[in-house]
């Protein structure tokens, strides 16, 4: 609390001792006299009362029973089945009260959650739930399983607790020592809390070289909307941060947390997280969420307003809200265990956070998220995000969405509103501009960058895209200049006329994609290079300027790229780029540089270079 603070050049720290690894948990050990049940299941006596979502064994979680049974190799869920609730499959099931479905979005726009309640007089399935999208929808009729049902223990590294009698039951893999294994439950939400708020805040805490682990699942929490986002979240964390300024955690590893990792709530001015490890969180990585009584006009999916009636005033309202704090060279990777709404890292009604060398892979959905334009000044640079929208569907490695107070809004022309008296209203809420620079991205299920739904006032220079290209939907005040786009290209998606959006020094490997254009397209495109490779002339790029019916500077031609089989599309002297005023940026900073993060950090594959009629549509 306040209590706690240090003072700047005298702050409180917390850390290990030099060669230990002190374990903060939310768990508890438990003893165990195990006995055979059948069919290779153990069963061991717990005390009275106890309850636990997760089990650990050896310091790994393990598959809460469930059908279809786990299978590493299925990319969505690990195994789903469309009876899954199906009354034949439920007549297995004596009293499945208790037991939990999880299942995509219907357009795969996430997840959603239901706790079963038990079964009606015909045998159905009965549950209550579903709230964790903030666009909610029927569950799939594919992609879901239930999960904590006795019945359905029947395959090693399951386990299964009988609250009724007190009873753990678990099928151990081949090999394991039951005898002498480590096993542990879990009982905590958050594992370490900064309370404050603006008038008392937190200050100058700092923690460094914990091991954070045994934090519960807290999806059935998770429903408060986030404006019209498609995100609800739970508004807590194994490290919750609210009401802070300077408090930093630094080299600590958090571990196989049931939600989110860290979660930094409201009123949080400067504060960080440096050089850490997130691994396998069931929710988000690191979260930067304020509060609602800083939006000037918080809109929601079904609120319509009037462009005569609405508060045209830029910025927020109050202070309630992250600011200016830093996320550094920091392994985040296998989050959304459970949530698959979620990112690594994950930002809304916030301002001014920057995102530095992090290496950011094998996620659900998006590996960054920025929910809205509330309020800009975000950086993204040096981070490589890869392996991303392994499980949903329409998202990117980078996602954002700018459904802010222009948007849909009623009484004004937003073809013209740059034009006039009002043109920077659109950036009333995103009133800084948000810049993503000398990135690597890579999406195999999606955009490598994806600006969504009304997104405004980015600045996107020196990325370098290796599968999923660019897309611009309806928004404002976009500069995209001197990026990469390997086997792809610009997406440009229903942009208002006159958006002042601008595109130009980049080189594509197709041509544009777009999808209901009017023209003229934006502000200025112009002055990019249609990369053919081992094209040996120089031509106008004709099939660009079909499509945007500007280009006239535009070229075709080999870009010279100076070693793309191993990831450097630097482009040598001579490159016909370099006359079209690209210029080139590191190709060897991206991602993580703590050594020893460096040794545990995967980076992306490198793609064999298409010619554009290779390219997929």
């Amino acid at each position: 609390t306040a209590e706690d603070s240090g003072v700047i050049h005298d702050e409180n720290i917390w850390q290990a001792v030099k060669g230990e690894t002190p374990v903060i948990s939310g768990g508890v050990k438990l003893e165990l006299a195990w006995e055979p049940f059948r069919d290779g299941i153990m069963k061991a006596k717990v005390p009275a009362g106890f309850a636990t979502d997760q089990l650990f064994v050896n310091g790994e979680r393990q598959i809460l029973a469930r059908y279809p049974n786990f299978d590493p190799k299925v990319r969505i869920y690990n195994g789903y089945a469309k009876d899954a609730i199906s009354t034949e499959r439920a007549a297995k099931w004596a009293d499945p009260k208790g037991g939990f479905i999880h299942a995509l979005h219907a357009a795969k726009w996430g997840d959603m959650h239901w706790v079963i309640t038990g079964k009606d007089a015909q045998g159905n399935v009965t549950y209550e739930g579903g709230w964790q999208n903030n666009r909610p929808s029927a569950m799939h009729r594919e992609y879901r399983f239930v999960e904590n049902i006795f019945e359905e223990l029947d395959a090693p590294g399951e386990w299964f607790l009988d609250a009724k009698t007190n009873t753990l039951f678990f099928y151990p893999p081949a090999g394991l020592d039951l005898a002498k294994a480590t096993v542990e439950g879990v009982r905590l939400r958050h594992l370490v809390e900064f309370r404050g708020d603006q008038e008392r805040s937190v200050r100058y805490i700092f923690m460094r070289g914990f091991t954070f682990r045994h934090a519960a699942r807290t999806f059935m929490e998770n429903r408060e909307p986030l404006l019209r986002s498609d995100w609800t979240i739970y508004r807590g964390g194994a490290v919750f941060f609210n009401g802070t300024e300077d408090c930093v955690i630094e080299k600590c590893f958090v571990d196989q947390v049931g939600g989110n990792a860290v979660f930094m709530s409201n009123y949080n001015k400067r504060s960080q997280v440096l050089t850490c490890h997130i691994a396998k969180a069931g929710a988000n990585g690191i979260a930067f969420v304020g509060g609602l009584d800083a939006v000037r006009v918080p809109l929601f999916w079904k609120d319509q307003r009037e462009f005569a009636d609405i508060d045209k005033a830029a910025g927020p309202k109050t202070e309630n809200y992250p600011g200016d704090c830093l996320v550094e060279d920091c392994l985040i990777y296998q989050t959304g265990q459970f949530e698959k709404q979620t990112a690594p890292i994950e930002i809304d009604m916030a301002m001014s956070v920057n995102v530095r060398h992090c290496s950011i892979y094998d996620v659900p959905r998006a590996g960054i998220n920025i929910g809205d334009g509330c309020w800009g000044g975000h950086i993204i640079e040096l981070c490589d995000v890869f392996d991303t929208v392994q499980e949903t569907g329409d998202h990117g490695a980078f996602n954002s969405w700018g459904r802010d107070r222009f948007w849909r809004l009623g009484g004004v022309d937003l073809n013209t509103i740059t034009l006039g008296k009002d043109r920077d209203f659109p950036r009333a809420d995103a009133f800084r501009p948000t810049a993503l620079r000398f990135n690597r991205w890579r999406c195999d299920h999606g955009w490598d960058i994806d600006l969504d739904d009304g997104s405004t006032h980015y600045e996107i220079r020196g990325n370098l895209c290796l599968n999923g290209g660019l897309k611009l939907r309806e928004g404002f005040y976009r500069i995209v200049e001197n990026n990469v786009i390997v086997n792809n290209s610009l997406h440009p998606h229903v942009w208002y006329g006159n958006s002042q959006d601008i595109f130009q020094n980049n080189i594509v490997f197709a041509p544009y994609r777009p999808v209901k254009m009017k023209e003229p397209w934006g502000k200025a495109i112009d002055f990019n290079l249609l990369h053919e490779s081992g094209a040996t002339t120089t031509a106008p790029a004709a099939k660009l300027q079909q499509r945007s019916g500007r280009d006239a500077h535009s070229l075709v031609a080999d870009a010279l790229f100076t070693d793309p089989e191993h990831g450097d599309f630097t482009v040598k002297d001579g490159s016909p780029a370099l006359t079209l005023g690209f210029q080139n940026f590191p190709m060897d900073q991206f991602g993580v540089v703590n050594p020893e993060l460096k040794k545990l950090a995967r980076t992306p594959e490198i793609p064999i270079l298409q010619r554009p009629e290779e390219v997929p549509k």
